[in-house]
C-alpha cells in the first residue's frame, strides 16, 4: 500500500458491492425534513413546478418517462431541468457530459443545471499554509479508491450545524458504487495515525472534467488536505475543470469561481472528448501537494470562455 505521507497504512480497496440501506424510520425522516426543506422561503415557489413535473413523469409510459429533455428550460436560478430515475451508469455519464447533476429528497429523482456553477482549472487551485503544515508533518495518510463506499455514506450523515437532511440517498450510492466498479466514479480518503477514516471526497471524472459530489470532514481540516492531493493529481493528469455545483465561500478559498451556465455548457464539449487516466486511481508520492505551486494567471491569455488546451 502506498503510504504517500509517512502514515500507517490504510486498508486495501473495497470490491464487494455493499449494501446501502435506511430503514422505516429513516426514510419517513427524510421525507419529513424533504418536506420542510422544500417549503423554505427561498424554495417554495419551485413546488408548483416540481408537482407538475412529477405529475407528468407518472403519467408519462415507462419507457419514455426517464428521457430528459433535448432542449430543456432551466426554472429558476438552480436549474430545475426534469425528472429521471435512470441513474444507470451510461445514463449517469451522458447526463454529466451535458451538464446536469441529480438532487433529490423524496420522490422521483430530479435533475439541476443553476445559472453558476462553481468551477476551477484544477491547476490554479489554492495549497493554504496549514494545509501544507499538516501534509509536511505526515499528520494524515491519503489514499485514492480505497473506501469508495465508506466515503459516500460519511458523506450522507448529518453535519454539525446544519439542517440535518442529505440528498445522498441509498438510490445515489448504489448508482455512484456502479459507476465506481466501471471506473468512472473516484474518492479520495483521509486516514488518521490510527488508521480512521477522519476525511474525504468523492465524485465523476468524465474526459477531462472532474465533477464533485460531496466531501466530509471529522477531523479539522481533513478534507482539505484530501482535496489538495486531488486536484494535485489532476492537474498532473491533464483534467482541464473541476465542477462543484452550487458556489460556496468555502469553495472560494480553494480558487473556484462562479461561471455562468452558458458559458460553463460550451466547454463541456471540448473537455469531453478525450477521457484521462482511466480505472482505478492511485497516490503517486511524486506528486505532493505542498511543494506545489499553482500556475500563475497569465493576463493576456484568451479569455475563460476559451478552453485551455493541454497535450
Amino acid at each position: 500500500m502506498t503510504k504517500p505521507d509517512g502514515g500507517a497504512a490504510a486498508p486495501k480497496p473495497q470490491e464487494i458491492g455493499p449494501c446501502f440501506h435506511e430503514t422505516w424510520e429513516q426514510r419517513l425522516r427524510r421525507w419529513g425534513l424533504g418536506v420542510l426543506y422544500a417549503l423554505k422561503p427561498s424554495r417554495i415557489a419551485l413546488l408548483p413546478r416540481l408537482w407538475l413535473m412529477t405529475l407528468a413523469y407518472y403519467l408519462t409510459p415507462r419507457p419514455e418517462r426517464d428521457a430528459l429533455p433535448a432542449l430543456p428550460r432551466f426554472y429558476s436560478d438552480r436549474g430545475l431541468i426534469g425528472i429521471s430515475n435512470d441513474l444507470s451508469v451510461p445514463a449517469l455519464n451522458a447526463n454529466y457530459a451535458r451538464g446536469y447533476f441529480p438532487v433529490c429528497h423524496i420522490g422521483p429523482m430530479k435533475w439541476w443545471c443553476p445559472e453558476e456553477r462553481a468551477v476551477l482549472d484544477p491547476a490554479e487551485s489554492h495549497v493554504g499554509n496549514n494545509v501544507r503544515r499538516l501534509i509536511r508533518r505526515h499528520k494524515f495518510t491519503v489514499t485514492m479508491d480505497t473506501d469508495f463506499a465508506g466515503v459516500m455514506e460519511a458523506c450522507a450523515r448529518p453535519r454539525e450545524h446544519k439542517f440535518p437532511l442529505t440528498w445522498i440517498t441509498p438510490q445515489i450510492m448504489r448508482a455512484f458504487w456502479n459507476a465506481y466498479i466501471a471506473g468512472h466514479a473516484h474518492s479520495v480518503e483521509v486516514w488518521d495515525e490510527k488508521g480512521n477514516l477522519v476525511g474525504g471526497l468523492y465524485g465523476l471524472a468524465i474526459g477531462r472534467v472532474y465533477f464533485g459530489e460531496s466531501k466530509f470532514s471529522r477531523v479539522r481540516d481533513a478534507s482539505k488536505v484530501g482535496t489538495a492531493y486531488l486536484h494535485r493529481h489532476l492537474a498532473d493528469w491533464g483534467y482541464l475543470l473541476c465542477d462543484a455545483k452550487w458556489m460556496t465561500p468555502h469553495l472560494e478559498t480553494f480558487g473556484y469561481h462562479p461561471m455562468p451556465r452558458d458559458q460553463f455548457l460550451s466547454l463541456l464539449p471540448w473537455y469531453m472528448e478525450e477521457p484521462r487516466h482511466a480505472g482505478r486511481w492511485e497516490i503517486d508520492p511524486a506528486l505532493n501537494p505542498a511543494d506545489w505551486q499553482r500556475e500563475p494567471k497569465d493576463s493576456s491569455s484568451a479569455p475563460a470562455s476559451t478552453p485551455r488546451q493541454v497535450a
